[in-house]
């Protein structure tokens, strides 16, 4: 049995890849359905990057993997870009279209995890992320690490944008000018990050070690390297429910938990409110002035 959705031809539809818990189960159908009705709003966040494609073949219970380069079964059009790693060469996949979105559904990719860079220059991030994740349960921590990390952005002369990573905490994102190499930018992240935790060293942690953190925030500047990857915005999450990670305004920090929106809710959300990431390329900004405010912080 099969069925179509976005011109892709669904196997097995009906196979649960997210169990019934307090929600009904979640099949492949319903997963791949989601991807094309979201794939007008997402793909923006995602043409032009490689991905990491993490995959459950038999549903989120069962274990998953990821694959980076691109299968030899995989059609024609799904696009591809070379990019050098470790074991040289390889071909990754790119997102350029909702039959595409929907094939990788169909492969139970469940998160398609992008790089920080596009194809035309991959040794230059066009952005800036800092993962504010929380080491015990509550909201209030987290929610106060992430105002902390925007309101030093903002005293830097950063714009940034916000989004849920449909897990349990949120992240802070600056779009970036693809002028600075991946190194600089992870450093500029590290320093500020240094800056946030000498200013509430009870609130927040660059211990990456859980053991070692107490109930401390963790401002995690990690993924701002060459190869490494973030959950882009609308991208399904592999928990129960089958949360998903949605752009928020600043205003909405204080009442949008991480984990709120699912494949079924978060529709009637984009139908209401218009992607507060639209037009988020237009505030690429350079981080050679920030850089400077940075030192005399520090210095």
């Amino acid at each position: 049995m099969s069925t179509m959705i976005a011109g892709v031809e669904i196997s097995k539809p009906d196979k649960e890849l997210f169990p019934a818990t307090d929600d009904p189960a979640v099949t492949k159908a319903d997963l791949a359905g989601y991807y094309a009705e979201v794939a007008q709003t997402m793909l923006p966040h995602l043409r032009g990057r490689p991905i990491s494609m993490q995959r459950f073949p038999d549903g989120i219970d069962d274990g998953s993997f990821f694959e980076k380069k691109v299968p030899g079964h995989f059609p024609d059009f799904v696009a591809a870009v070379e990019v050098d790693t470790a074991d040289g060469p390889q071909r990754q996949v790119t997102i350029a279209d909702a039959r595409t979105l929907v094939y990788l559904a169909n492969q139970a990719c469940v998160t398609p995890h992008v790089w920080l860079s596009t194809a035309d220059r991959l040794d230059r991030p066009d952005r800036l992320v800092v993962d504010l994740d929380p080491t015990v349960p509550g909201l209030d921590a987290v929610r106060r690490a992430t105002r902390m990390v925007g309101d030093l952005c903002d005293e830097l002369g950063l714009t940034t944008f916000l989004t849920t990573t449909g897990s349990r905490g949120y992240h802070v994102v600056v779009p970036l000018r693809p002028d600075a190499g991946f190194d600089q930018v992870r450093e500029f992240a590290r320093t500020a990050a240094e800056v946030l935790v000498g200013r509430d060293p009870d609130l927040l942690t660059l211990e990456a070690r859980k053991d070692n953190r107490g109930d401390r925030v963790l401002v995690d500047i990690q993924r701002n390297g060459y190869a490494q990857t973030a959950v882009p915005p609308y991208a399904v999450r592999a928990r129960p429910g089958a949360p998903v990670a949605v752009p928020i305004r600043w205003d909405e920090l204080s009442r949008v938990d991480p984990g709120r929106y699912t494949i079924r809710s978060l529709p009637r959300r984009l139908a209401q409110t218009e992607d507060p990431w639209s037009g988020i390329d237009r505030h690429r900004q350079s981080l050679d002035r920030a850089a400077e405010k940075l030192a005399r912080l520090t210095g």
